[in-house]
């Protein structure tokens, strides 16, 4: 079997979680750099990785280049994703810099694997909470054809990094520490726009058009291009809630034909990456505790609108740093290297 030459650009809460999915996915890796702002050693399930500065030249001979995900004029992606690709590697990017570039691909392997085929040299990691979205509405949509789609997500503080994850835990104990009732705190080291612990908050992003976030945004929009389905109408609202791993979404769909639980749960049982979970009686049903370490996408509580044959309600949770980051980036991987052969 050929092997690879990889590097991940990033060592936060992504690029560690790319270093794990690499190594339990058995990826053939021929050798393997890790690239950040600083040269450091750290410790991933036991094996130490020595992580290097990161340079233009440090791209020399990879072949693939899994970028974690900083975003924006100073992130890695945008500085270095070009001089990656003008020295032979093909760029997998986690970051928002490339999605919404029509001549890079935006790809969930289980939705639209084909479209690794059109990358120039950059293929875009779609966002966390979007890509479990689309692994469990496309194969409806291909059956009976989706129109709209109201969602919203429940999104978990690593979704924002490890100091959100960091501030999450220094409010719980704070609050711990004292009475039940005192919930108002502050933590030393905040990250998020308000307290997380023992509370939630709509507001995940930046406010621009409409007064949706920036998130909501590309709920819509990077669904409409992985599902080449331009003409789904969606509205979304994005949650911050105290969960450490794993974004749950409540999701109503309607289709274009009449829709049924059981033809829904019969089609979702059958399709790539999606475990149904849907016996609430019996309290079976999806939750982020169970989604983490797991790359599959969960989903559960499919229910009909009572007043509309063609209106479904589900509930949807999957493991926001591997099925909706590093995960899916090591899965356009495969797909690239499958392509080559």
């Amino acid at each position: 079997m050929k092997k690879y030459n990889v590097a991940v650009i990033g060592a936060g809460v992504v690029g560690i979680e790319m270093l794990r999915v690499l190594k339990q996915r058995e990826f053939p890796v021929n050798t393997l750099k890790v690239f950040a702002r600083s040269a450091r050693d750290i410790n991933v399930d036991g094996r130490v990785y020595s992580v290097q500065s990161i340079t233009p030249d440090g791209f020399n001979g990879v072949d693939i280049a899994l970028f974690a995900g900083t975003e924006g004029e100073k992130g890695a992606a945008v500085t270095y994703a070009s001089e990656a690709v003008s020295r032979g590697a093909v760029v997998i990017d986690n970051g928002a810099d490339f999605r919404m570039d029509p001549k890079v691909p935006l790809v969930v392997p289980e939705v639209n694997a084909a479209d690794v085929k059109k990358h120039k040299g950059i293929i875009a990691n779609p966002n966390c909470s979007t890509i479990q979205m689309v692994v469990a509405l496309n194969p409806l949509h291909k059956k009976f054809g989706i129109k709209k789609i109201i969602v919203t997500t429940l999104q978990a503080s690593s979704g924002a990094g490890i100091r959100a994850v960091e501030q999450l835990k220094e409010e719980t104990n704070l609050i711990a520490q004292g009475e039940f009732k005192s919930v108002q705190v502050q933590a030393v080291n905040k990250y998020m726009p308000q307290q997380l612990a023992y509370n939630c908050f709509p507001h995940i992003g930046s406010f621009v058009d409409g007064d949706y976030t920036n998130e909501e945004w590309k709920l819509v929009k990077e669904t409409h291009k992985i599902m080449h389905a331009p003409k789904i109408k969606i509205s979304a609202t994005c949650v911050r809630i105290p969960v450490r791993t794993g974004h749950s979404e409540s999701i109503y769909i309607e289709t274009v034909k009449p829709i049924t639980p059981q033809q829904a749960r019969k089609i979702l049982a059958n399709a790539p990456g999606v475990v149904v979970m849907d016996d609430p009686k019996n309290n079976l049903y999806p939750m982020p505790k169970d989604a983490e370490g797991r790359d599959e996408t969960f989903v559960g509580r499919i229910r009909q609108d009572a007043f509309n044959k063609k209106g479904l309600w589900l509930w949807v949770v999957a493991d926001n740093l591997r099925k909706g980051a590093a995960t899916n980036a090591v899965q356009i991987a495969e797909c690239v290297i499958s392509n080559s052969k």
